[in-house]
């Protein structure tokens, strides 16, 4: 629903006549729904008999205070936008009204045009607001607990379905990163299966980690007959073989300074030649690359080409880890119980209410991949229809939970402990960029990385935090 003129409401509050009804004219005219009121108490009563999105209000009131009527709408509604109107002596006074939550200051005498202009910002901040929760519903009945085989209803996965959407049918090279057992073959898969020119056409998937230098080459763009040691036949690599469909390069940091280079050859020009061979073939395939390194680390420390990474990084999708969307657990454990019932020929319906809570306090450290692992020995050695406590003994790492900090006697851990997690948590929202992450820690760059060799922070060890 688009937000017109005729759709706000401005709430005017000044006890000099003059000014209210002029600003009350100015502003009907221009097409608002107007109110008025001469003090803050009048104010707050026209609040009470429906919703008001902007006030328009004096700081010298009677009795009650412009600044002390602030704080009281900003304490009940925090979305109502408030415009503090003052004299020239009192700017320090506005500037500190809006740092409790104004949206803006004017000065008396009033410019028609400026608080026309001040109005509208607002009006666009809410129509984008709003348009943006109208995204967020439709997103939310399109994809309600699923999608590409992913399952999630949470807003941060919600988010990974748009972008896959929204990316699939392009021609774009796509960065996938996100810890390990994330589901960022997932991400991959679904791209290729909604991508109306290729799902049709092969899907190539390789583990770049679990090859040497030599195998992985040959496996990418292929050789010739005695190449090297054990090429006894000519072989097709796997960009040959996608041709115009997908080839997705899982673990894109193993590769070396050489194979970097190559990549970058085939992302710019579309060519590359088999090992041994001088004969220069086409790659056609779309593709996409999936990382648990931060590469702008890898960058800075030269393991990783730049130019390189601005070639695969035209489009990012990050995948969250478990432990941030713990709402989505339950979705996943009836999902997971379903599968393995079915594989193993039992009738497990559901986790009992002590062992799915025992679940949502774990942090899985080893993501999805390691909740699905547990749900499966659950199912297993569940005796009943629900798994209950008992049936998960070999489970041990969820004996931890519940345990209070005052269990560990050492001093020194206990004091450290605080603040280890919340570098790690920092580190966490800053998308794991140490410059971002130093800045609002308050320290440098230095400091930084030196709290995280004593704490033995990086971002694989971090992840059962």
């Amino acid at each position: 629903m688009t937000m017109s003129k005729k759709d706000v409401s401005i709430l005017i509050v000044d006890d000099e006549p003059l000014i209210r009804e002029s600003l009350y004219e100015i502003l009907r005219i221009d097409g608002y729904c107007v109110q008025m009121a001469s003090t803050a108490e009048e104010a707050l009563q026209t609040l009470e008999r429906g919703k008001i999105d902007i006030i328009v209000t004096d700081f010298k009131l009677p009795k009650m205070s412009g600044m002390e009527l602030l704080e009281q709408i900003k304490t009940a509604d925090s979305s109502v936008d408030i415009i503090m109107m003052t004299g020239y002596g009192s700017i320090e006074m506005a500037v500190d009204a809006m740092k409790k939550g104004a949206y803006d200051y004017i000065t008396k005498p009033i410019n028609d045009s400026e608080i026309k202009i001040i109005i509208n910002k607002i009006v666009e901040k809410k129509k984008i607001l709003r348009e943006n929760q109208t995204l967020k519903e439709i997103i939310a009945k399109e994809h309600p607990v699923s999608f590409g085989g992913m399952i999630g209803a949470s807003e941060s996965m919600r988010q990974v379905y748009n972008i896959i959407e929204s990316v699939a049918s392009t021609n774009a090279t796509i960065l996938v990163s996100g810890e390990s057992g994330t589901g960022k073959g997932l991400v991959a898969r679904a791209i290729h299966d909604n991508d109306k020119y290729r799902k049709d056409r092969p899907f190539v998937e390789i583990s770049c980690g679990a090859l040497s230098e030599t195998l992985l080459e040959s496996e990418l763009f292929g050789h010739m007959k005695g190449a090297f040691t054990g090429a006894i036949k000519d072989k097709e690599g796997r960009f040959e073989y996608a041709r115009s469909g997908t080839i997705f390069l899982d673990e894109i940091d193993a590769f070396s300074p050489n194979l970097q280079v190559k990549l970058l050859r085939v992302l710019q020009d579309g060519i590359f030649e088999r090992v041994g061979d001088n004969i220069t073939r086409k790659a056609d395939a779309r593709i996409i690359v999936a990382t648990n390194q931060f590469l702008p680390d890898l960058v800075e420390e030269g393991a990783f080409r730049e130019d390189l990474y601005y070639r695969i990084n035209v489009i990012a999708i990050r995948m969250p880890p478990l432990r941030q969307r713990k709402d989505d657990i339950e979705s996943l454990v009836s999902h997971f119980i379903k599968k393995y019932s079915s594989a193993n020929n039992k009738k497990v319906l559901n986790l009992s209410e002590q062992v799915l809570g025992l679940f949502k306090q774990y942090n899985w450290p080893g993501n999805i991949r390691e909740l699905e692992n547990a749900i499966e020995g659950a199912v297993i050695m569940a005796k009943t229809e629900v798994v209950n406590k008992w049936d998960i003994p070999h489970l041990s790492k969820f004996k931890s939970l519940g345990k209070k900090p005052s269990d560990d006697k050492n001093l020194k851990k206990v004091v450290e402990q605080p603040e280890r997690d919340h570098i790690v948590s920092i580190l966490e929202e800053c998308d794991w960029n140490r410059s971002k992450a130093a800045t609002a820690l308050g320290i440098n760059r230095t400091t930084l990385y030196n709290k995280m060799k004593k704490y033995g922070i990086t971002e694989k060890r971090s992840r059962g935090l």
